[in-house]
């Protein structure tokens, strides 16, 4: 194609910026959405996980009518899953596939109803084929910041509190 002599070729300012605008919305949509992408909060993904994985054992747990157990590791800062009945090589693959806690997350303790409270070795949290579960309290460290996960025999969401929370008495 031929352009008449003295015409200019090229974008105006306009056209520019509205191109870098949508390239920029398209990153700011997408790249959350990326896993271990580098805006990906490593404290928000480890707490999704424990609220979708309470939710998920206590349906299994009726579905499957077995008992199934998220497994807390204090000191290997890991959590996991095991059922009744598990053979010994998986129960090592469920230790194995469980989820690691990155950073500088840390399970501090887990408390249960009575004053009960574990703060090395392993706690559990079994989800049963009625449908209900243990009452317990996950509290988990984030560096300078604390949170409570609490689950309850009879609900399937997990409340999640800023802070350490305990049991009435």
């Amino acid at each position: 194609m031929m352009f008449p002599a003295g015409s200019k070729r090229g974008f105006t300012l306009i056209e520019i910026a509205v191109v870098i605008l949508l390239i920029s919305i398209m990153l700011l949509v997408t790249l959350p959405r990326m896993p271990d992408s580098p805006l990906t909060d490593q404290t928000r993904k480890t707490k999704r996980w424990i609220i979708l994985k309470v939710k998920d054992l206590k349906e299994q747990a009726v579905r499957d009518q077995k008992t199934y157990t998220l497994n807390i590791g204090l000191e290997s800062n890991r959590l996991w899953v095991t059922s009744e009945g598990m053979a010994e090589e998986s129960l090592q693959a469920a230790v194995d596939d469980g989820l690691e806690l990155p950073g500088d997350l840390t399970l501090r303790d887990v408390e249960y109803p009575g004053e009960i409270k574990i703060d090395s070795g392993l706690a559990e949290i079994r989800f049963f084929p009625k449908g209900y579960s243990d009452r317990a309290i996950i509290h988990m460290d984030d560096g300078d910041r604390s949170y409570s996960f609490q689950v309850e025999p009879f609900l399937t969401t997990v409340k999640v509190y800023d802070g350490t929370i305990g049991f009435e008495k």
